[in-house]
């Protein structure tokens, strides 16, 4: 808690825009208005008094093309501030009474997102003390504490104190089947262990039915999970089953309790829905026929949304603190198509811009997960070295920017098609080709693109 505090109290706006620079480029609008409402978050726990539940946040809403970074901003903002994160599309939402999606399964969701985050980080501060216990019980197994030679010092009716020269030399050989397991040296051996059998066919049936609601699944899963709960014993390598009894370790060290407390006060204060294609339930007043569906769904969402009370398997879960980001192109409708009441409840609203080649450019090259550098990693695993020459990814950059003006634009996810396309030789071949390294340059890039641009008969199906 304190340590998540304190990192909080260092994000400021600056610094957040700073680091959402080193992954998404440009969209400097959209990065600013998430970094103050990120900040304004950090701010109202600062308030004192009754105040500070009144202090609601500012919700946020997306406007730009496919492939402009939308999703990747609400998602690193989310990363930054470890917070509970849930990405949902509006489009896949039905109105109360149709069979799909309802909108509570938003907050379930999100409830299940922050339960996993804080047990994994209560995981990884009890993991080093789980793994010293799962290799007390592996020596066990490997070597049982028998009453003839490995009895502890004492154990014995009538035994002094001091122990016996067969409990020492136990002792030692413990000690030495120990550092064989620490080097490595029994990981051929095998041990029985017991597993969770938590496998249940009528759960699996009953998932896979139409319409079956998630909350009531979920509570049936827990219950035959509880009752029906089995154990099952299985041979594995002796890796395999230090981590299995690590992980059994690690669930008896965790307070599940206070963790589940944590993930739900976590989930209300820090929560963050990012709610994809909103304008697809966009109602355009020229429009009739399923439009109607889709202001239903605004209605079911309204609440959720103005902040409600949303009952989980974890308990109740209010959504009036929850940060929600909502994102969509707007081609064939805009903002004001959506119901006043969803209007107002997102206030701030930015224009992402279409991309062009120098930001193709700068995408290709700055981020630290550059598609440029994800190639060449996947490629140097094969020992084939790429080298990319400043001029072919600025000629690279060209044919995606002309690609996404002459068919549909969708952005930066060009660049995965281009690249595709242009690496696809080597990709196939590398394995065969043995230890080079391959220059690629601008004639490289016309040879294996050129044509198909050139080509605009092709060019869709294609590029």
């Amino acid at each position: 808690m304190t340590e998540i505090a304190a990192s909080e109290a260092q994000l400021t706006p600056a610094r957040i825009v700073e680091e959402l620079d080193r992954y998404v480029v440009g969209q400097r609008d959209a990065k600013r208005a998430v970094a103050v409402a990120l900040r304004n978050r950090w701010r109202r726990q600062q308030v004192e008094g009754d105040l500070r539940d009144e202090i609601a946040p500012k919700n946020i809403i997306m406007i730009g093309p496919t492939g402009v970074g939308k999703t990747e901003i609400a998602r690193r903002l989310a990363r930054l501030a470890r917070a509970p994160f849930l990405k949902v599309e509006a489009s896949k939402f039905t109105e109360v009474g149709y069979v799909g999606r309802d909108v509570d399964s938003i907050v379930r969701d999100l409830a299940e997102v922050a339960v996993k985050l804080v047990r994994d980080e209560e995981a990884a501060k009890v993991r080093p003390r789980a793994k010293d216990a799962a290799e007390e019980r592996l020596l066990d197994l490997l070597l049982p504490r028998g009453r003839s030679f490995t009895d502890r010092p004492g154990d014995r009716q009538g035994e002094p104190a001091g122990g016996t020269a067969s409990g020492a030399s136990g002792d030692a050989t413990r000690e030495k089947l120990r550092v064989m397991l620490q080097s490595g040296k029994l990981d051929d051996r095998e041990v029985e262990i017991e597993l969770t059998d938590d496998a249940n066919p009528l759960i699996s049936v009953l998932g896979g039915q139409p319409g079956m609601d998630e909350n009531a699944l979920s509570g049936l899963k827990d219950m035959f999970g509880a009752l029906n709960r089995k154990t099952k014993r299985q041979k594995l390598k002796v890796p395999q089953a230090w981590r299995a009894l690590t992980e059994q370790e690690v669930d008896k060290l965790i307070d599940h309790e206070a963790a589940t407390r944590e993930a739900i006060r976590r989930a209300e204060n820090a929560g963050i829905v990012f709610i994809d294609e909103i304008d697809k339930i966009a109602t355009n007043r020229e429009r009739h026929g399923v439009d109607v569906s889709r202001e239903g769904v605004q209605r079911d969402l309204l609440p959720i949304v103005e902040g409600s009370t949303v009952t989980t398997k974890y308990g109740p879960v209010k959504t009036d603190h929850v940060l929600f980001i909502a994102a969509g192109a707007f081609h064939m409708s805009k903002p004001s198509d959506l119901i006043p009441e969803m209007q107002g409840r997102f206030p701030i609203r930015v224009e992402l811009t279409p991309l062009v080649a120098e930001d193709f450019v700068r995408i290709l090259t700055e981020p630290k997960n550059a598609l440029t550098r994800q190639y060449a990693a996947l490629l140097a695993t094969d020992g084939v070295t790429i080298e990319w020459a400043d001029d072919a990814i600025k000629e690279l950059a060209k044919i995606a920017a002309d690609v996404n003006r002459t068919t549909h634009d969708i952005g930066a996810r060009r660049l995965h098609t281009v690249l595709e396309r242009l690496l696809d030789d080597l990709l196939y071949n590398a394995p065969d080709i043995g230890t080079q390294t391959i220059p690629i340059t601008p004639a490289y890039v016309r040879e294996r693109l050129g044509a198909l641009v050139a080509d605009e008969d092709l060019t869709p199906y294609i590029l």
